[in-house]
Order: structure tokens, then C-alpha cells, then sequence
């Protein structure tokens, strides 16, 4: 296997205080509380150290707490974090997430999504606010004229769709990460969307799938409009979509993550649920469909969670922050492990070119390239005994550019045995690849059925 860093761990058990506290002899009760939309919170109880008593477990318990603190942020999203019966971890992320601190990203970005400020509050734990969470059921519609339409860091992809037949789809490389106009971005959506209108009598509704946060079809942040300065974000693209479907007659538009509509893909091909689906492409985007069928409502955005608590894990670009795993899921994984496995990548080439530079190495037999894509599984096993703190998970759905060709069947087959030898409770997930035109634009496909018509 080939190594980012030079001791790979993922499991957030390996680090886990608990074990270590109840070997001790010595607990103390504690308890996360995060808070998001809808007064919607989740709250997760732990064990730590006492605090107080010694040096080291303070350190252990701080680093343990952000470490969690981290996950579910990413996980669920919310704009305040509540910890209860631990004073010296409240004030130790109260600095990390202030003005400076390590999580400076972090509390930035949730406050963009909230439109408010970021808190992180101590209370004694009888003060801990109750949990409330609510699901809710998107998608499955298949009535009338749609149009699918999935953004991509990399391509652009769309389908046109009539009472469930797919008349016309297509996908089209652009580069919307690094482009500052946000005209640049909106002439290519209507480019894609208008194509495919084409093919229908009428336009009925608009389904979208997109990488970034959107609440109630509003863009509040996203990676494909990262170079965007934040007055024209604000005035151009946190309605872009909105302003797609006015475009179209002002018809019906349902915007949804892309990991969202992976994990939706899953259910209606499987008829099942309990599905965790995986997008590997320019970034990871990660849904999630529980065992009633229903959308969490959860933020699932594990592009930022930390899979790798190494201290010289690679370093997140954008977040600043180590370990996390859009270095180890999407195309910055095969392009970072390229010099180790032997393969020489022109600077000129963008990181889609890169990544099918090393494609066709893989088809062609190059050993280096199928080390990458079995080092990404190996990643990938690991991964999946943290995500399974956070999600019950049946099934594993991956799909994405990363996945195309041989690479998917390496990343699968290599995760598998990882599951197998260090997690056997976990050897029972059904893991999927679906066939390559699904992998291509199946998610613009089941965007199309997203948004519900009237009789």
C-alpha cells in the first residue's frame, strides 16, 4: 500500500478515550450537544478522563473531544456546539474555534450556512438541551418532464427525463473551481439545462445535484464557486439556481447535494435502505438514507471530516486542518500518490486530465496505478469503521470519475478485506458499483426525480 503519511489511522476507537478511562479505573461523564436548522440538535454522550488531575489527561481528553467535535460538525452541521460537564474542553474549543483559532474554518463556515454566529457554550451536564432530529422523504418522482442536472467540479452532466424514460443525456467538461465570474458558471448550467430541454415537449420541473450546502435551493457555501469573491457569491450565485428555473417558465426546482442524490440513487436501485453513498470526483461528497427510507436532513460533509489523525497527515488546502478526507476520496488522492507509485504527471494537465493519465496507466497494467487505487480502498476500510460511529449503514454505494473503469473494483475489493480482517461486526455492509453509464450520469438522472409535481 502506498502511504500519505507515515502512520495511516483512521478509526477514531484506536484514539478512543473510553477504553482507555474505564482501563484507568477512573471516568467522568460528559456530553456533546450541536445545534443546527429547525432547533433541530444531536447530542452524543462520552466518558473522559477526570479533569484536573493530571496533565496528560486533559491533553488526551481535549484532543479526543475536538477530534469528535470535528466529526459531528461535518456529519450534522449546526451553529452551536454545547459541551456539558467538562469546563477545560468547553474553554479549549472555545479558543480553536474563535478568531485565529485552529478551527477558525470551521466556525466560518457554519456561520455562513446558518447566517448567524458560531458558539461553542459550557454548561453543567444537567443542563444539556434534549435531542430533536427529524427526517424527511425527497425524490421517487417520476411524473411529467424533468430535467436532471448534476454540477461537477469537473464536467457538467445532464439528463432529460419524461415519465421516467431518459430521452437525452450528457456531460461537459468545464472548470468551475477556478473561475471568479460567476456568469461563467450560470451560461453553463443554462448551456446544459437548455440542451436537454431540447428533447422535451415542455419543461415540468428541475432536479438538481451539486456539490457545496444548500438550504431551501440556496447556495450558503460550495466548492465549485470557490474562487467567487463573497459580494458577487452573495449577489449572483446563492439564488443561481432559482434564477436557472425562471429561466425555464420559473417551473418547479429541487436543489440537493450531490452525496444526497448518490445515496437516493442507491435506495431506488437496491429497493432498499440504510444506504451510505459515496461520490469520489473532484471532491468526496458523502448521503445518506436511513432505515426508514428518509433524508437525515444531516450535513454529511465528510470531504472535511478527519479520517487520518496522524500529525503529519496531509493538509486540507481549503480548511487548513489535517487528515481529512478529501485527500484520501477523490481525485486529490490519486494525483498525491502518483509520485510514490512511479508516475511523473505534467503540471499543464488539469487534475481531471491528471487522474486519466493514471486510468489508462491502470487498464494498461501499470503497477504503480493499481497500487493507488488499492492503497484508496485500504483508505476506504478504515474510513468505514469511523463512519460507522455516525451512520448504520447496510449498504455502501461509490460511484464518481474516481471509481470509473478498474479503479472502482480495486478501491471495493481492498476495503472489503480491511472490513473483514480488523472489523468483522462490520463485514456484513453490501458494498455497489454501479454499471459505468450509471457511474457517468446517474446522478443527473435521479436529480430529475427530485422535485414533486402538482396532480
Amino acid at each position: 500500500m502506498l502511504s500519505q503519511s507515515s502512520i495511516p489511522n483512521f478509526d477514531l476507537r484506536f484514539y478512543g478515550i473510553e477504553p482507555l478511562s474505564r482501563l484507568f479505573g477512573q471516568t467522568q461523564t460528559a456530553a456533546i450537544a450541536v445545534e443546527r436548522n429547525d432547533d433541530q440538535v444531536s447530542v452524543w454522550e462520552i466518558e473522559l478522563f477526570p479533569s484536573g488531575v493530571k496533565e496528560a489527561w486533559d491533553q488526551a481528553n481535549v484532543f479526543y473531544v475536538e477530534r469528535l467535535v470535528k466529526c459531528l460538525l461535518w456529519v450534522k452541521s449546526g451553529w452551536k456546539i454545547t459541551i456539558g460537564g467538562s469546563p477545560v474542553v468547553a474553554e479549549a474549543l472555545q479558543k480553536a474555534y474563535a478568531k485565529g483559532g485552529a478551527r477558525e474554518f470551521d466556525a466560518d463556515f457554519m456561520s455562513r450556512v446558518y447566517e448567524r454566529d458560531f458558539l461553542v457554550e459550557a454548561v453543567d451536564i444537567s443542563e444539556m438541551p434534549p435531542a430533536y432530529e427529524k427526517t424527511e422523504v425527497v425524490g421517487g418522482h417520476l411524473n411529467g418532464c424533468r430535467i436532471g442536472f448534476d454540477a461537477g467540479g469537473s464536467d457538467r452532466k445532464v439528463a432529460a427525463v419524461m415519465d421516467g424514460e431518459v430521452l437525452f443525456s450528457d456531460e461537459t467538461i468545464w472548470h468551475p473551481k477556478v473561475t471568479e465570474d460567476p456568469d461563467y458558471h450560470f451560461e453553463g448550467i443554462m448551456d446544459s439545462v437548455r440542451r436537454a430541454a431540447a428533447y422535451l415537449p415542455r419543461v415540468d420541473a428541475i432536479g438538481v445535484s451539486s456539490a457545496g450546502v444548500y438550504i431551501n435551493n440556496r447556495t450558503m457555501v460550495a466548492s465549485l464557486f470557490l474562487k467567487v469573491p463573497q459580494e458577487l457569491f452573495d449577489a449572483k450565485v446563492k439564488d443561481i439556481y432559482s434564477r436557472v428555473a425562471k429561466e425555464l417558465g420559473d417551473v418547479p426546482i429541487e436543489v440537493r447535494n450531490d452525496g444526497e442524490v448518490t445515496a437516493l440513487a442507491g435506495a431506488k436501485a437496491l429497493n432498499d435502505s440504510s444506504i451510505l453513498g459515496i461520490a469520489m470526483g473532484t471532491s468526496q461528497a458523502v448521503g445518506y438514507v436511513d432505515a426508514t427510507g428518509s433524508l437525515t436532513g444531516w450535513l454529511n460533509e465528510l470531504a472535511f471530516l478527519p479520517v487520518d489523525y496522524h500529525p503529519t497527515a496531509l493538509v486540507d488546502e481549503w480548511s487548513g486542518d489535517t487528515g481529512c478526507g478529501v485527500k484520501y476520496f477523490s481525485q486529490d488522492a490519486v494525483i498525491k500518490l502518483a509520485p510514490a507509485a512511479g508516475i511523473d504527471l505534467d503540471d499543464a494537465l488539469t487534475p481531471a486530465e491528471k487522474l486519466k493519465v493514471v486510468q489508462d496507466l491502470l487498464e494498461a497494467g501499470h503497477v504503480g496505478a493499481q497500487k493507488i487505487f488499492e492503497s484508496i480502498g485500504v483508505y476506504l476500510g478504515y474510513a468505514l469503521a469511523l463512519y460507522s460511529e455516525f451512520y448504520a449503514i447496510k449498504h455502501l454505494l461509490i460511484l464518481g470519475r474516481v471509481t470509473s473503469g478498474l479503479g472502482g473494483t480495486l478501491i471495493l475489493e481492498k476495503a472489503r478485506a480491511v472490513l473483514n480482517a480488523d472489523f468483522p461486526e462490520l463485514a456484513e455492509i453490501a458494498f455497489h458499483l454501479p454499471d459505468e453509464s450509471d457511474r457517468r450520469v446517474g446522478q443527473a438522472i435521479t436529480a430529475a426525480s427530485l422535485p414533486a409535481l402538482g396532480n
